[in-house]
């Protein structure tokens, strides 16, 4: 049989109950309070103790002091009250001073451009007379409870071309040709280079997994020269022509070329040509051969700019094409995409 009723008893007034019920149908409210609320209202319904701890999942010692706190403090009682912990071993201010600290350049201490380490940074508040001593810790935690991450970085390019009009007027045109329908007579190409590809075959073929053993691969491999990868990349249809070269000039540029108009059917009278800003997509004779071939048209990237990626797209596609057309060719992408 159930024990009999404590000395506390449990009232609440509507409003209280109602807020409490509130609480009960919050999914972000912590698990603790809510242990405690579940608790009090059972209690206020008429539940005993010992049943009540054990469906609520807390001893009886805690659920009579949270019933006694309840009712001396009302639902203010239920918080947790803030727990007493360690004195701060450092001033504010040396906290002020880590975070300053921490936004501030290296070079700014006749140091190199590389991050700051936590043991560093606890001698340069040594030696500037801050602290007597600090461990690493303690400084790692005090930059963390700012949230700043001062060893990572995030590389940015400060614009060259000015955003005017004209550069919005060129931008509007690189995004019709990659997104308006095309009818059948035109094509948009985007052309582009990957330089210096190395292929490096193993000197030893892979061994594979066995039982208690990893996959082993050799550490040494063979050079086997570079290689310049030219290609063009269809948005539209995923196909890629390409060539590979011993050097990047206008005329592997030229041939490129040149391979494209005699693959392009002759139905098809315009073909625009995305390109970037380097200089052999805008030397004399690269020129030259565009005004002896008017259906194609070029059209230049804004400096730093780039509004799609040749480059992946020319591993995610290129292998196949390019290894129709020479066996070297798919030894580069092969070399790419691993």
């Amino acid at each position: 049989m159930p024990g009999p009723l404590s000395k506390v008893q449990i009232t609440m007034s509507e409003q209280t109950r109602v807020q409490i019920q509130s609480w009960l149908r919050c999914p972000t409210m912590p698990s603790g309070l809510l242990r405690g609320a579940r608790a009090v209202l059972r209690l206020e319904q008429g539940g005993r103790y010992a049943p009540t701890a054990r469906q609520v999942g807390l001893s009886a010692f805690h659920l009579r002091k949270w019933a006694r706190r309840f009712g001396e403090l009302g639902i203010a009682g239920l918080r947790e009250r803030p727990r007493s912990c360690r004195p701060p071993v450092f001033p504010p201010e040396v906290a002020l001073y880590v975070v300053k600290l921490a936004c501030e350049r290296p070079e700014q201490f006749g140091r190199s451009h590389t991050p700051w380490q936590c043991s560093e940074r606890v001698r340069q508040l040594q030696a500037d007379g801050i602290v007597a001593s600090m461990s690493f810790e303690t400084l790692r935690q005090l930059v963390h409870s700012h949230k700043l991450k001062p060893w990572r970085s995030h590389l940015w390019l400060s614009p060259k071309v000015p955003r005017d009009q004209r550069f919005a007027e060129q931008v509007k045109v690189l995004v019709e040709l990659y997104t308006r329908p095309l009818p059948r007579w035109e094509r948009v190409l985007c052309l582009d280079e990957k330089t210096h590809l190395q292929p490096r075959p193993p000197l030893a073929p892979t061994k594979p997994t066995r039982p208690g053993l990893p996959r082993r691969v050799e550490h040494e491999d063979k050079r086997a020269g570079a290689l310049h990868l030219l290609a063009a990349f269809d948005p539209r249809t995923g196909k890629v022509t390409a060539l590979t070269a011993l050097r990047k000039r206008q005329e592997e540029c030229i041939s490129l070329l040149a391979t494209l108009d005699r693959e392009t059917p002759a139905e098809v009278k315009r073909i625009f040509l995305v390109l970037d800003n380097a200089s052999i997509h805008k030397g004399k004779r690269v020129r030259a051969w565009f005004a002896a071939h008017p259906r194609f048209h070029s059209h230049f990237l804004p400096a730093h700019c780039c509004l799609y990626e040749p480059d992946r797209a020319m591993v995610q596609y290129g292998t196949a094409q390019a290894a129709r057309d020479s066996v070297t060719s798919l030894i580069a992408l092969s070399w790419l995409i691993a």
